[in-house]
């Protein structure tokens, strides 16, 4: 049996089925994961994201701290809002909104422990949201390195989490909360009432995550529920997360593997020189000689389906593997990230238990917003 969020009633409720994640029991989808997926392309959905680990990071020295243990430069953050939900700090089209960024935190080798969003909430506060299945390791290596800082960690396991995503999304939320959030811009978050409300999501589409208290989590659920925003499940997150071009924890990055080799080079602040990060004079060496192997994205225009670990092809020579891969219900074919050696052109092929099937090597995302962001092959 494994952890239980605050909605695990709720999921059963509405009919979840319930899988193991990470240690958790957690609803893989309600009847019908296309379904889900198409709901929340072309509607509202909402995802109970509780599993996921909230940390405040809190101290005299906390962005000190964080321009340390982060490769991209928490500095980019300097619009603090009001943990209180007083309007006094304008930032993000609205006043007491604050900024978020999208990191690696890397070991010395470069390699990427995790991937997490931090959130600005004034010069000694700052929060952090991590992946689910690397709570444990995650939490010893801010702690270990957090001492010499003196500042606190604690992991906020008293809050929940639902995501609110989809082109209706926003308006259901804005339903039951009020106005507060409507003037947020894309990754600003607010404090409203007990609620931490942020623009910044995993789908590709718009809405918001909220962090509220686990007691009201069963509350805030139904409300959206009778709002018609529908209950997705895990399978329809990976897809939909896929099409949108983001990467996996565990799939397409590990400790093993560097940021450049997981298209996420855009997350690496190298400026300031100065600013010495864990894992920088890795990641430093590997950028002067050049990455081996680059994450790109895999279409598949004939049927068949890409999975991950199959083989990829270039001129008869095994060229890469596929990392994640899946049908995308949006396009109505099979897509995939495959990390594959740098000098990879726009074509390739994979091995399907042992039959090589061509495809074609794009620049992720595949979907944006609901719509295609891969051009059709021969112009049709």
């Amino acid at each position: 049996m494994g952890k239980k969020t605050p909605l695990y009633e709720a999921h059963l409720a509405m009919g979840a089925k319930i899988v193991d994640f990470g240690g958790w029991d957690m609803p893989l989808h309600y009847g019908s994961q296309i379904e889900e997926h198409h709901s929340v392309r072309r509607a509202a959905g909402m995802f109970d994201v509780s599993h996921m680990t909230i940390v405040d990071i809190e101290g005299e020295r906390v962005r000190e701290f964080l321009r340390y243990l982060l490769a991209n430069n928490v500095d980019r953050l300097t619009q603090p809002g009001n943990a209180h939900g007083c309007a006094s700090v304008a930032g993000g089209g609205m006043p007491g909104a604050t900024k978020a960024l999208y990191t690696c935190m890397l070991n010395e080798k470069g390699g990427v422990i995790d991937d997490l969003i931090v959130y600005f909430v004034n010069d000694q506060w700052f929060r952090l949201v991590v992946n689910a299945a690397t709570r444990d390791k995650d939490l010893a290596w801010i702690t270990h390195h957090a001492a010499a800082f003196a500042v606190h960690v604690k992991e906020r396991a008293d809050l929940a989490m639902i995501a609110v995503q989809g082109p209706q999304a926003r308006e259901a939320v804005h339903k039951l909360i009020g106005p507060q959030a409507a003037a947020l811009g894309s990754f600003y978050a607010l404090q409203a009432g007990e609620m931490f409300i942020a623009r910044t999501g995993y789908t590709g589409e718009d809405g918001y995550e909220v962090m509220l208290p686990a007691a009201q989590a069963a509350g805030f659920w139904q409300r959206l529920h009778q709002a018609d925003v529908k209950p997705i499940g895990l399978g329809a997150r990976d897809t939909l997360r896929l099409e949108a071009g983001m990467n996996l924890y565990g799939a397409d990055m590990d400790e093993s593997i560097t940021p450049l080799e997981s298209g996420l080079s855009w997350t690496v602040a190298w400026e300031p020189a100065g600013r010495d990060f864990i894992g920088r004079t890795a990641l430093e060496a590997q950028r002067r000689v050049g990455a081996k192997f680059k994450l790109v994205g895999l279409v598949l225009d004939d049927k068949g389906v890409l999975r991950n670990h199959q083989k990829v092809i270039i001129d008869g020579r095994e060229a890469g593997e596929i990392t994640s891969g899946s049908f995308s219900p949006t396009l109505g074919k099979a897509i995939a990230f495959a990390r594959v050696l740098r000098e990879a052109g726009e074509q390739a092929e994979v091995d399907v238990r042992g039959k090589l099937l061509a495809v074609r090597i794009v620049k992720p995302p595949f979907v944006r917003y609901g719509a295609s962001c891969i051009e059709p092959r021969n112009g049709s």
